[in-house]
């Protein structure tokens, strides 16, 4: 029995060692693309529309820049319809000029996303207007402090690689200083990549002035650009909008890389048929690609394929469908077929609070395209009634979700060692009986099986004996933990007195743990 218990604690012990990345189950990155819900046959279908859509169909609104910008890399505005039209040519010789191999910079290095191939990351997103409270059982309004809590939250789950605005600024009334404090507000909580959104041009230009500031200087911030912006640059189907695509230019021009988002409504504003909804999901992006490219080729820029899911009985969006799944696998398939960075979004249930359906509904989208090879899976922790809510304890508990995923989606390695025969052959011959004491078990215990942080494992019996954990309980207590002691200070004093001097910030000092001014 005492050899038994010094085992068990060696291997305790082994178990909370610190692994290098290298070493680690997963990473950031991990190699996507062996789940393809569409055929060769079908995707090249899908590809033969998107085209004619492209050049039959064309954009409506397209501004007056968008208009010549485009016309000068061989776009044709046709003056009958006033549609901005993109013959195959055009579209090709833009993703030629692209960058398809980008870079998303973290504040920390550690943190930067290589957007390529199929290597697969994780992050948050969304507009949620209310905060989800598990403890209460209730929704209440979103605040500033709120988005600040959840980007320190963010920064401490591993498997949540970037972080991208959970929620709206409902404290903040004047619509220019809700979007320079939701930048600032997750800029000052996490260390990694940020992404944000902009109502007017002008409240980004403002907000591009903040950033070199805390970049310390514009040069420094163009070689490192740690803050995307997430630009909606259509309101399908296929119309252009005015705003987003000054913020584009603005954005592209400032060395921003931005998310080109097409985010349809399959049955409302898509076709009701999934094919059709992935074809113009695409064709939405590829006309916002042309314009980032005319305005500067090679500027970064992901395609952000975003078709949503509606409930037909209703008409009210389901993000937690298996056909938002399965949708988002195959415009991360399309994205592979193109060889372009993609983005797409899954995780966000329908249901109000962390429960069975959110996991399950997390879990199953989520999967699918990460396997299917997106590089980046929006929205993928702390959303729920399909957008309308977010929820701080739920980044907790969908990390150990998204850290699932990309174990499924790292898969197995095959080689002489990891076959294990002559393991096999030892235990067999030598009358072992099993495998729980062998070296390569214990050396394969970290490297090779991922632990859950918030999910328990204990027998009935052992659950018992700790007086029956409750899952979420966990989650808020190690929420509270976190936002009573974890404050970055990535950003110094000196910067952060800086942007005070010059911008409207509404977070007091205190509450981003630093001494008043």
């Amino acid at each position: 029995m005492a050899r038994r218990g010094n085992a068990r604690a060696a291997k305790m012990a082994l178990r909370k060692s610190a692994l290098a990345d290298d070493l680690k189950p997963v990473n950031p990155g991990e190699t996507g693309g062996q789940f393809k819900p569409l055929s060769d046959s079908e995707v090249e279908q899908i590809s033969a529309t998107v085209y004619r859509i492209l050049e039959e169909v064309g954009f409506a609104q397209a501004t007056d820049h968008c208009i010549e910008m485009c016309k000068s890399v061989g776009a044709i505005y046709d003056e009958s319809d006033g549609r901005l039209k993109f013959p195959r040519s055009v579209i090709d010789d833009a993703m030629n000029k692209c960058d398809r191999n980008l870079t998303l910079y973290g504040q920390d290095p550690k943190h930067d996303l290589e957007l390529s191939g199929s290597k697969v990351h994780f992050s948050t997103a969304g507009a949620a207007v209310m905060i989800a409270d598990p403890v209460k059982n209730e929704y209440r309004d979103s605040q500033a402090q709120d988005l600040y809590d959840m980007a320190r939250i963010a920064d401490k789950c591993e498997h949540i690689h970037m972080f991208q605005r959970t929620c709206v600024l409902r404290d903040i009334l004047d619509n220019r200083a809700m979007d320079i404090n939701t930048t600032y507000n997750a800029v000052m909580g996490t260390t990694k990549h940020v992404g944000a959104s902009w109502t007017e041009v002008e409240h980004l230009e403002d907000t591009l002035k903040m950033l070199q500031i805390m970049a310390g200087g514009e040069d420094k911030w163009r070689e490192r650009p740690f803050v995307s912006i997430s630009c909606c640059h259509v309101v399908p189907p296929m119309k252009f909008t005015d705003e987003a695509l000054g913020c584009i230019k603005v954005a592209v021009e400032g060395g921003m890389p931005v998310l080109l988002l097409s985010a349809g409504q399959s049955g409302a504003t898509a076709p009701a048929c999934l094919a059709g909804a992935v074809s113009q999901a695409w064709a939405e992006c590829l006309g916002g690609l042309v314009y980032v490219n005319a305005i500067k080729p090679g500027a970064p820029a992901i395609l952000g394929t975003w078709p949503f899911v509606s409930d037909l009985r209703t008409g009210a969006m389901s993000g937690g469908s298996p056909e938002q799944a399965i949708l988002s696998a195959a415009c991360a398939q399309m994205g592979l077929y193109y060889d372009l960075p993609t983005g797409t979004a899954c995780g966000m249930t329908d249901s109000k609070l962390p429960d069975f359906q959110a996991g399950a509904e997390r879990g199953y989208t989520t999967a699918s395209a990460a396997t299917a090879g997106a590089n980046i899976i929006y929205e993928s922790a702390g959303m729920y009634a399909s957008l309308l809510g977010t929820c701080p304890e739920s980044l907790l508990l969908d990390n150990d979700v998204l850290g699932a995923a990309l174990r499924i989606t790292h898969g197995i390695e095959v080689n002489e060692k990891t076959l294990s025969f002559e393991v096999l052959k030892d235990v067999c011959l030598n009358n072992k009986g099993h495998y729980l004491g062998t070296d390569q078990t214990i050396e394969v215990m970290q490297t090779e099986y991922l632990f859950p942080d918030m999910g328990n494992r204990l027998s009935p019996n052992e659950w018992n004996e700790r007086n029956k954990p409750v899952l979420l309980d966990k989650a808020v207590a190690t929420k509270n933990e976190i936002l009573g002691n974890y404050f970055p200070d990535h950003i110094s004093d000196d910067i952060d007195r800086e942007v005070r001097e010059k911008f409207p910030i509404y977070l007091s000092r205190e509450a981003i743990g630093r001494n008043p001014l």
